[in-house]
């Protein structure tokens, strides 16, 4: 039998898919996070969202922290994202006036410590670009130009592979891409991006696609379906290893270059945000701080009064 906090949590489930429209992948987090909410109340028998109070809020973060028999404990940004799906949960039934109080809102998640974003110096991108793809074979323009748009446009690895053929106006230069939320944005291609996937459109990907498994993809695969977000990081995480990058490379490594790069150019925060398809600049800001780090190290070395 479906207890009333259970049908609570499918309630907001489906206010998150079907109103707020989230992603798959998110659905499947917030879903993960609050099955493992709904075992802590069952342990604690309660069975209405409003009997549920802060101190059993609170009771439930000390457990994320310190783990059970059935639950490995959690680093401070994964059960920060659990309280934030729990404390979404809470707001909601307040907002349908399911529970008199949000007892959440006192109980604030655990904050990580400031991690600035990683970004490579141009000539390691440039070196994993030239790197891309076995010379001489069909995937090699593919591979290429698939990192030419992961840099050039910033894009997240799921908005990348799940570019369409009517996505590109390669005449105009811009490429529509479908970020979180089912949000779009149109972004310009730069130069060789935009040669790049002219090549590939050209002598590649007629090679690659398939008669009878028709796809409007973009980028696709060696069968000639739509290449995977797991096979695009395979791509780029080889084209590194090519070109010899100690560090570990991953998709967002080249969107962290991508709004790094710009910013040390001059490009305003703003602007970024918009090509980052960020809701909010406060998310893009952390990137400024990657420049003024850069600025105080060459201010650090360069200025004669600077230090003793």
């Amino acid at each position: 039998m479906t207890t009333d906090v259970e049908r609570a949590v499918q309630d907001y489930l489906s206010h998150l898919s079907v109103e707020r429209g989230l992603a798959d992948n998110t659905l499947h987090s917030y879903r993960r996070d609050l099955r493992r909410y709904l075992q802590f109340l069952h342990a604690r028998e309660l069975t209405d969202p409003a009997a549920i109070t802060e101190n059993d809020i609170a009771a439930f973060l000390g457990a994320l922290r310190t783990g059970d028999p059935d639950h490995v404990s959690l680093g401070t940004a994964s059960a920060a994202r659990t309280i934030v799906a729990v404390r979404g949960l809470h707001r909601f039934l307040l907002r349908e006036q399911i529970v008199p109080t949000d007892v959440t809102a006192a109980v604030k998640p655990p904050r990580p410590a400031s991690r600035l974003p990683k970004a490579l110096p141009l000539s390691d991108i440039e070196a994993i670009l030239d790197a891309a793809g076995a010379p001489g074979t069909t995937l090699a323009s593919r591979d290429r130009s698939l990192l030419e748009v992961l840099y050039g446009t910033g894009a997240r690895i799921s908005e990348a592979v799940g570019l369409d053929l009517d996505d590109l106006d390669l005449e105009d230069s811009t490429v529509l891409l479908r970020g979180k939320g089912g949000k779009q944005r149109i972004v310009p291609l730069g130069s060789y991006a935009r040669q790049s996937l002219s090549d590939y459109l050209t002598a590649s990907r007629p090679a690659l696609a398939s008669a009878r498994t028709s796809t409007p993809a973009v980028f696709l695969n060696a069968r000639g379906g739509r290449l995977s977000r797991q096979s695009a990081w395979t791509v780029l995480t080889r084209a590194a290893q090519r070109a010899g990058i100690a560090v570990d490379v991953s998709p967002h490594t080249l969107r962290h270059s991508f709004a790094t790069h710009l910013l040390d150019g001059g490009a305003d925060v703003r602007v970024v945000q918009e090509l980052l398809g960020h809701a909010s600049v406060t998310t893009t800001q952390i990137y400024t701080l990657v420049t003024v780090e850069k600025l105080r190290e060459i201010y650090a070395t360069a200025h004669p009064r600077a230090s003793r």
